[in-house]
């Protein structure tokens, strides 16, 4: 009995030290999670900076200007601003106009831009009527056939700046101007019918009355004489020693 005993003893020991070695038991500890301390808060404070407003008064400088005059167009061109040297095919220097019909208007106060009707009382082209009008004045071109040349009218053109007593002595303040323009049956030679007109002069309130406007005056004069609605002995009182009267429908 005794040795079945210890035989169970032994055996139960064996047992238990296979069971021991076949069981390996590893305890792991676990990590600690790292808890993440609590980040201070910032806190920003925005400084604005206020910029003053500028405020910027421009200042502008007006100079006043004079009413710019009309500008001719291509038939005042050829009436008068495209003079060369080269005369007319019926050129003929000095007095060969035939004198313009004295206005019964003789006391008519003179204004600005109208001539000395004793320097410039005006003169007619006898070749020039009424009846002819459609094979002269009212053909295109047909001005500078009877045009003078710059060299006779510039040389007149100083001489009469003297007689008319300008303080501007300037040739290029002026232009010499037929008074009865070539497109209305006026004298191309005749002195009587060319006088150094002012480009820049106006009237009392501004209204200008140089060289330019009488070119666009004399073209609309020419067109309704060409159009039957004006007879020519009418144009060419109009454009006269008071065509600033007539333009400006002044008494």
């Amino acid at each position: 009995m005794r040795t079945n005993s210890g035989m169970r003893l032994i055996a139960g020991l064996l047992l238990a030290a296979a069971v021991a070695a076949g069981c390996d038991v590893t305890r792991t500890t676990p990590t600690p999670v790292p808890t993440a301390s609590p980040s201070p808060t910032a806190t920003a404070t925005a400084t604005a900076t206020v910029t003053p407003t500028v405020t910027l008064t421009a200042t502008a400088t007006v100079t006043p200007t004079a009413n710019p005059a009309p500008s001719p167009d291509a038939t005042d061109a050829e009436d008068e601003s495209l003079a060369t040297d080269a005369p007319g095919a019926s050129f003929t220097a000095g007095p060969s106009g035939a004198p313009l019909a004295t206005p019964s208007s003789n006391q008519v106060t003179r204004l600005p831009g109208e001539p000395d009707p004793t320097l410039t009382p005006g003169a007619l082209n006898p070749s020039v009527t009424q009846a002819n009008i459609h094979s002269t004045i009212c053909v295109s071109g047909w001005t500078a056939t009877i045009r003078p040349p710059s060299s006779y009218t510039n040389k007149l053109k100083a001489q009469q700046i003297v007689q008319y007593g300008y303080t501007d002595t300037s040739s290029s303040s002026y232009e010499e101007d037929h008074l009865i323009s070539l497109q209305l049956g006026g004298a191309p030679t005749d002195p009587r019918n060319l006088w150094p007109q002012p480009y820049t002069i106006s009237l009392q309130h501004g209204q200008p009355a140089g060289a330019r406007t009488k070119d666009v005056f004399e073209t609309a004069l020419k067109k309704k004489v060409c159009a039957g609605t004006m007879a020519l002995v009418e144009a060419q009182r109009r454009i006269g020693i008071h065509w600033v009267h007539a333009y400006y429908g002044i008494a």
